[in-house]
């Protein structure tokens, strides 16, 4: 029987059915207009939720015909977590780490480029151990667009030169190549740490695959990263119950 892979977002929910062994369909809605489930209760037994929205959480439980299985640090993970406060951790960010380490090995630092960009850590022991919080890409870009009189709103692609001929195109290079920069700093300050100089780097979420391009710091991308880590989580306490 397949599972129900959920993972809220501030931007975007991701719904997929998943089996022991892949990922099928996925359905992708924009988490503030979610009304229903995409899939029957005929097409799948267990569900897993990560969320990060509260209100998308709650609004999700009353749509959903069973409790699912809500991932935190609290559940059996399959990898340790390291941490002060766990219960501040996001949902994502630990089915992110799941995957990783499941699928490149550890260490590792998974680059999520969602609505906030997020790095995280597993060391080599296995183990959540943090990371980093910035702003997102799209939130960088809208903020220009927002705040000022003159600069419009921006579709993010790859910038032609790294000199801009019109205001559209200089935005794109400071939004895609600046951004290229602030990454990239990142990850030689985390791969400065002695157990992360040999750590894979995965890259996963909306704008991965552009940002990614150009970062020869990272060495993957896997745009269904976290669900991946959903599907793991479900299939081992699946097995344990």
């Amino acid at each position: 029987m397949n599972a129900l892979l959920i993972n809220a977002n501030n931007t975007n929910t991701s719904f997929a059915l998943a089996n022991e062994k892949r990922i099928g369909r996925v359905v992708r809605v924009l988490t503030a207009s979610i009304r229903e489930i995409p899939f029957t209760r005929e097409q799948y037994g267990a569900c897993v939720l990560a969320s990060v929205v509260p209100v998308a959480t709650k609004k999700l439980l009353r749509l959903l015909p069973a409790r699912p299985l809500m991932v935190s640090a609290a559940i059996d993970l399959g990898i340790g977590v390291n941490y002060p406060k766990k219960k501040q951790i996001g949902a994502d960010r630990l089915a992110n780490a799941v995957a990783v380490a499941k699928l490149y090995g550890v260490p590792a630092i998974v680059v999520d480029f969602g609505t906030a960009l997020t790095f995280d850590i597993v060391n080599s022991s296995r183990e959540y151990v943090g990371g980093v919080i910035a702003p997102g890409l799209a939130a960088v870009t809208d903020y220009l667009y927002q705040r000022t009189a003159l600069l419009p709103q921006i579709r993010l692609a790859e910038p032609r030169s790294v000199v801009g001929k019109s205001t559209v195109a200089a935005m794109r290079v400071g939004a895609v190549v600046g951004y290229r920069g602030l990454v990239k700093e990142i990850l030689g300050a985390l791969r400065r740490e002695r157990d992360l100089r040999s750590a894979v780097v995965v890259a996963t979420g909306g704008y991965a695959t552009l940002m990614a391009k150009n970062i020869p710091e990272i060495q993957r991308v896997n745009p269904w990263l976290t669900l991946e880590g959903l599907r793991f989580i479900y299939v081992r306490n699946s097995k344990v119950s």
